[in-house]
This record gives structure tokens, C-alpha cells and sequence, in this order.
């Protein structure tokens, strides 16, 4: 049963090989879009009892593919890959709305759990880097699992946004960015716990700059507050799209 599994879902690299922006990525974002503009499309006339129902399946879906891909990771990876316990952006987003949606005082704060969950996992939707390092046919499970899971969080984020009971307002930003220093502290605690002399962990990239512009002496001390002052603006520019789109749809 191991080798069956370990040869299906191991990384292949004797087909087309996915890279970023290259064209089947970019297959699989159009797909993604359109995808989601046809569940709003289809959510639109729908009762709000039936859009609440999608959009706890989706949060549950994601949820699910998350803990069950630490299943499957010795037959995929021959390990357990802990890079991808809860210390990103987009790993622990999903605890967090999940958790939301069961839990009275987490309740109030599934919207701003939904945006940042949106903002992180559809920054690696668009740019999956950490599967384009790893040079593997588009078809392997590393690549699936990834888009498949980062997809269906962006599309729970939209869904949150566009259809749930609470709505945006600029009063309530504060939440976000309450939550957004919390999980730099939490992910700078991750880092601290796991990085040691033969693996050093970036998770949210709150230790080393991903680009390589600045050296560790410098980034460990400046990434923490840019990547808080980085995602709050996304959060704003959100904001600023969803009054923006809304305002154009009352005009017409």
C-alpha cells in the first residue's frame, strides 16, 4: 500500500515540469478565476441560509485538506515537512477561520480572519514559489495540493467578504491589523523555537528578507515591522477595492 501510494503521489518529474508563470500555471489561475466568479455568480440569488451553508463547506474543506496533507506528506515528500505547521500567513489564517466559525469568541472576528487568509493565500496563488523551487511535473500532488488548498481559501475569503451577515467597515480595520502583529509574534515564535545550526525555518518572513536585498544581521530586526506595515496596507487596498467596486455597481 506504501509504494502505491508513495508512486502516485511522489514528485514527477518526467512530465511537464510547473513553473511559476509559465503557461500551465497561468491555465490554472484562469481556471481558479473562473471558478469563483461562477460560485458568486451562482451564490447571487441564493438565500442567505444557503450562502452561509457554502461558506462553512469551503472553510471545512480547507480545513480539511490542510490536516490531511500532513498525512499524506511521507508518501509525497518521504517526511513530515514541519514548514508547514501553523506559522505562515496562509497556514495558520485557515486555523484561525475555521476555528472562527465554531467558537463564540472567535466568532467575531471571522471577517478579518478571512481577509488576511485572503491576502496570504492568494499572494502564493499567484506566486507559489516554494513548489516552482522545486522544479516538478504539474500534475504531482506537491503542485495540486497547493493551488487546490490556496485556491479554495481565496475563494472562502471573496465568499466571506461578498456574502456573509457581518460586512466591511473602516471602523473595524483595527481588528485586522491587531491580528496581523499577533501572528508576526506568533510566527517569530515558531522561528525561534525551530531554527537551529541545520535548518533555519522564514516563517511570514518575519527572519530573512525573501529577496535577499538585506543581510540576516539587518533583516531579522526590520522584517518583523515590514511585513506588518506590508500587510496592513493590502488589507487597506482591499477596503478600498470593495467600497470601490460597490460604489461602481450602485452607479450602474
Amino acid at each position: 500500500m506504501y509504494s502505491i501510494l508513495r508512486e502516485l503521489l511522489k514528485d514527477h518529474k518526467e512530465q511537464i515540469i510547473f513553473k511559476c508563470f509559465g503557461i500551465t500555471h497561468l491555465i490554472f489561475l484562469a481556471i481558479i478565476c473562473g471558478g469563483i466568479v461562477a460560485i458568486l455568480c451562482i451564490l447571487k440569488n441564493k438565500d442567505e441560509k444557503f450562502k452561509k451553508r457554502i461558506i462553512n463547506l469551503t472553510i471545512t474543506s480547507a480545513f480539511c485538506l490542510y490536516i490531511l496533507d500532513f498525512f499524506l506528506m511521507p508518501f509525497a515528500y518521504g517526511e513530515i515537512d514541519i514548514e508547514k505547521l501553523p506559522f505562515h500567513i496562509c497556514t495558520i489564517s485557515c486555523v484561525l477561520c475555521f476555528l472562527s466559525r465554531h467558537n463564540k469568541f472567535l466568532y467575531q472576528y471571522k471577517l478579518s480572519f478571512a481577509l488576511i487568509g485572503l491576502i496570504g493565500n492568494l499572494i502564493y496563488t499567484i506566486y507559489p514559489a516554494g513548489v516552482g523551487w522545486y522544479q516538478v511535473s504539474v500534475f504531482s500532488y506537491r503542485v495540486i495540493q497547493t493551488l487546490l488548498y490556496h485556491s479554495i481559501m481565496v475563494l472562502y475569503g471573496i465568499l466571506t467578504i461578498t456574502y456573509d451577515d457581518e460586512k466591511i467597515k473602516w471602523k473595524n480595520c483595527y481588528k485586522e491589523l491587531i491580528i496581523i502583529v499577533i501572528i508576526t509574534l506568533w510566527a517569530l515564535l515558531g522561528n525561534y523555537l525551530y531554527n537551529n545550526e541545520l535548518r533555519m525555518f522564514n516563517w511570514f518572513f518575519v527572519v530573512q528578507d525573501p529577496f535577499g536585498f538585506l543581510p540576516l544581521s539587518v533583516s531579522r530586526f526590520v522584517m518583523p515591522f515590514l511585513i506588518i506595515i506590508i500587510t496592513f496596507l493590502v488589507d487597506i487596498l482591499i477596503y478600498l477595492g470593495y467600497f470601490g467596486i460597490k460604489k461602481i455597481f450602485k452607479k450602474s
